[in-house]
């Protein structure tokens, strides 16, 4: 298989998926992680369901991107969008353990700068488009 932008492009759109969707994961079963880090920058327990829904929502619009590339651009917007919050919240709080919540917002930034050139005028890619690349 002959490796090209779109291979990359597809490429760091699932990684980014399936780590926000593990990460979402963890959200959902309260891990005690989760849950120690939520603490030390005072942010409620009863805020995870949100938090871990709108990760899983950008996981679940990226791989949708593929197909239709607004969507992917969206979700790709919104998670950087999320973690640059994430960030600020742990600063403001003084917690500089940030580089977990650094990594996700540089894999969403990759993910949003790849969105750009593979977007076909119509907005939907076609399962014959997607076959000549």
């Amino acid at each position: 298989m002959e490796f090209t932008i779109f291979t990359a492009y597809v490429a760091a759109t699932v990684l980014t998926a399936v780590a926000n969707a593990g990460i979402a994961t963890l959200d959902f079963i309260h891990h005690k992680q989760v849950l120690e880090n939520m603490a030390q920058v005072d942010v409620p327990e009863s805020w995870l369901p949100v938090l871990g829904t709108l990760k899983a929502a950008g996981a679940v619009g990226l791989l949708v991107g593929i197909i239709v590339p607004p969507i992917g651009t969206a979700a790709a917007v919104g998670l950087t969008i999320f973690y640059i919050g994430a960030i600020i919240t742990h600063l403001r709080a003084r917690e500089y353990t940030i580089a977990p919540a650094t990594a996700y917002l540089l894999l969403a930034v990759v993910t949003l700068a790849q969105e750009w050139p593979h977007k076909p005028s119509h907005g939907i890619r076609t399962l014959q488009s997607l076959k000549e690349r």
